[in-house]
């Protein structure tokens, strides 16, 4: 077939799939191709006429059936596939999911579309505009035609706000600098409205709590001048005189063991507190009376206004030990202008034990078992505490690999104590509906590597946490301490250290302690935006003050030692950095940046090993085993088969990128790419080629692969399957090794595909 014979081919097939489209519609049906807007008339400007026809455009309902260079595929798998039996299965979801119906025409009211596009054009300003409907036909097809001549647009020559003497009329003419209305801008009805909501937002933060936008008329003189108004803003006649007073703050009923449905509101007498400003009904006396200091904004006397009321139950709600927060004003019986306010809140149980037994496999090839076990309690001391304490052990097998039998065995415990508040020698404030927290841990682990080590870690912390709002959250941890000290050290791992020293660094006693801080900004959780963002930064320090005050210099022989250990003295920084870019309904393009570095320095020459930097593994590289990257082109393989590999860094590259889209109800598919590695700062003799240098661009690593994620709602199952396609470890020019891909070939599958079973999302 030659080339003419082949595009004479492709054109005939586009025509016949074209016409198929019509040959289903019901008798007499025909099918609707869209709308187009037609813009006459020379009273508006070129720039106006565009603008004008671009909004109407959007507004023609209905819309017709997608279409791709003129073609109609979904239109085409509709009919392709036919009515199914039944309301399931494949054909019923290609045809539902995949495919599309037909629009009609007799689902198309040109009059009604006529008068919308009248009045839009109207309500922006071109009164007197013409506007026509009409329709043509080509065999079985429909076009909608609308022919639009706006006239010249009204302008706002003046904005008039109450004269007169009354309270509320000189509240409106305080806030009048901020008006939506500007003079020369085009009148807006869409403006208008925003104005009257814009005024009753201002006016409920000064008392106003039974005003509305409703109470308000905005007048429209258009005989004022040549194409221009004059609008003035009014309260209405008929506007109640209780949305026209002020109130203030009376009393402050809190029921803070509210139930509904029983008599806990007549329960008063034996049962009342009176703390500051707060009335607290509480027969069993649940709270102490001062977590209300800090979770209510009103007081006594203020003016009522929106924010506090918002803030107040926003804290309530964030105090975590509420199921239920309900709050009411009213009107208080002695004094004319002012409220009663009464929060109605309903606690959580105050104990719970959560049990949790968890199944994991990861790309290190082991597969285990974990068993949780969590008592919390939420109001500890009476101040909306909440403790918890938790127990676990865990099992973890090496199934496959050149060697197995290195089991891992965990166990341990934690404790949490999280204040609702700075629990701190000053007093802090801070602003905003959620409520700041103190935390304070102290946890154990122990864990058993067999045939190589067991490794004993306790830790503890105390810090804080708080939000400035929904964006952005802060973490300052005062102090972190982490000891860890190995034993049972057995001679085939002490073997394995003489053939690669740097083994020996996991098992060194180590002693960390020092302040944290990290930041975070999200807005994520926006669904309507298309680009979102996350950035999390973090700064550690460690043993600096006492670095300073001792003088320890390990480069010189001065190490200084507590209880026997050397403490670490280093300074770490990472950065991540997330995109969301939605691309659908249900499609979106996810990627993500991180960047860390750490520098050990004074008493310590290198980074202690537990807070190193990693790559690879079911979050990280998936085409490559956990830990096994790295660093540079350093290959630790050759030196660490006969069990898990440890390679870490000081630095550490990352980026990852996934497609993700929607396949059929709970299953999700994504397609990705891997890329990164960690190095090291300084020349280590025994991995030649892990220093970080100006060549590390050639020493990336990179993967790609598919999977799927089934979203039950309350857990994401991520299933991964991930090949390389760059190996640092070659040698230089034989480092990609895309040509070498061959799922066919059972040895290349074993050495190369990577099988990865997570929970959630791996960013």
């Amino acid at each position: 077939m030659n080339k003419n014979h082949l595009l004479y081919f492709l054109f005939l097939a586009l025509f016949v799939t074209s016409c198929s489209n019509t040959k289903y519609l019901p008798e007499g049906e025909l099918l609707y191709t869209g709308a187009t807007v037609k813009m006459e008339g020379n009273e508006t400007s070129k720039k106006e006429r565009k603008s004008l026809k671009t909004e109407l455009q959007k507004i023609v309902r209905p819309k017709p059936n997608s279409t791709i260079l003129g073609l109609r595929p979904k239109l085409y798998i509709y009919n392709l596939v036919g009515k199914p039996k039944k309301e399931k299965g494949w054909r019923y979801w290609l045809r539902t999911k995949v495919g599309e119906a037909p629009v009609l025409y007799s689902q198309v009211d040109l009059e009604y579309n006529k008068s919308v596009l009248q009045n839009f054009s109207e309500n922006h300003g071109y009164f007197n505009t013409k506007t026509m409907a009409d329709s043509t036909r080509n065999g079985k097809k429909v076009k909608a035609n609308y022919t639009v001549n706006p006239k010249k647009q009204y302008k706002i020559r003046e904005v008039k706000f109450p004269t007169d003497s009354s309270e509320i009329s000189s509240n409106i003419r305080a806030i009048s600098d901020r008006s939506l209305l500007k003079t020369d801008q085009g009148y807006n009805l869409d403006i208008i409205k925003a104005e009257r909501v814009r005024i009753d937002a201002k006016l409920k933060e000064k008392g106003y709590f039974y005003f509305n936008p409703d109470y308000l008329k905005i007048q429209v003189d258009s005989t004022v001048a040549d194409h221009q108004v004059d609008l003035t803003v009014k309260v209405k006649n008929e506007a109640p005189s209780l949305s026209q007073t002020q109130f203030k703050i009376n009393n402050i009923i809190v029921y803070p063991n509210y139930s509904i449905g029983s008599d806990t509101l007549k329960s008063k007498e034996g049962f009342t507190i009176k703390h500051n400003d707060f009335t607290i009904i509480d027969r069993e006396n649940l709270f102490k009376p001062r977590i209300f200091d800090r979770a209510l904004y009103f007081k006594k006397g203020d003016f009522y206004n929106r924010t506090n009321h918002n803030l107040s139950l926003n804290r309530l709600v964030n105090l975590g030990t509420f199921k239920f927060v309900k709050n009411q004003f009213k009107v208080s019986d002695t004094l004319g202008n002012y409220l009663d306010a009464y929060y109605y809140l309903t606690p959580l149980p105050k104990k719970s034990i959560r049990l949790e037994v968890l199944a994991k496999t990861n790309s290190a090839n082991y597969t285990g078992t974990e068993l949780n076990v969590n008592w919390s309690n939420r109001n500890a001391f009476r101040g909306a505490e909440l403790l918890t304490i938790s127990a676990f052990g865990g099992v973890e097998v090496q199934v496959s690999g050149q060697n197995n039998g290195f089991n891992v065995y965990r166990m341990g415990t934690e404790a949490n104590l999280v204040w609702p508040r700075f629990v701190s020698p000053f007093k802090i404030e801070t602003p905003g509906g959620f409520v700041p927290k103190t935390k304070a841990t102290l946890g154990y682990e122990f864990q058993n590597r067999i045939k190589l080590y067991s490794l004993q870690t306790f830790k503890g912390s105390y810090g804080y946490l708080w939000k400035a709002n929904e964006h952005k959250e802060h973490l300052l941890s005062i102090t972190e301490i982490t000891y860890a000290s190995p034993q049972n050290v057995t001679p085939l791992y002490r073997d394995q250290i003489a053939a690669n020293p740097s083994l020996e660094k996991v098992i060194e006693k180590q002693l960390i302690f020092g302040p944290s801080y990290s930041y975070t900004f999200t807005n994520t959780v926006e669904k309507r935006k298309k680009n979102t963002f996350y950035y999390k930064g973090t700064l550690g320090l460690s043993g600096t003050i006492a670095g300073l005050l001792t003088g320890a210099n390990a480069k010189k022989g001065d190490t200084i030692k507590v209880f026997g250990v050397p403490f670490s003295q280093f300074i770490k920084i990472e950065n991540e950095f997330r995109h969301y870019l939605k691309l659908g309904e249900d499609s979106q393009l996810a990627s993500r940046v991180i960047v860390g570095a750490g520098f050990a320095y004074g008493n310590s020459t290198e980074m202690p090993f537990i807070k190193q930097f990693f790559i690879g593994g079911t979050n990280s590289l998936r085409a490559f085993r956990a830990r096994s990257i790295g660093p540079g082109s350093y290959d630790g393989s050759a030196t660490t088969s006969s069990f898990l590999a440890d390679q870490s860094g000081d630095l550490k590259l990352e980026f990852n990128t996934e497609y993700r889209a929607k396949i059929y109800g709970l299953v999700k598919g994504a397609l990705f790419l891997d890329a990164g590695n960690i190095w090291l700062l300084n020349n280590n003799p025994e991995k030649p080629g892990a220093q970080f240098s100006k060549k590390f661009v050639n020493e990336i690593a990179v993967g790609t692969g598919a999977g799927l994620r089934f979203d039950f709602s309350f857990l994401v199952l991520r299933t991964d399957l991930a090949f390389p396609i760059r190996k640092p470890y070659l040698p230089d020019g034989q480092r990609w090794v895309l040509d070498q891909i061959s799922f066919g070939n059972s040895t290349w599958r074993k050495e190369n595909l990577v099988f990865n079973l997570a929970i959630g999302y791996p960013f």
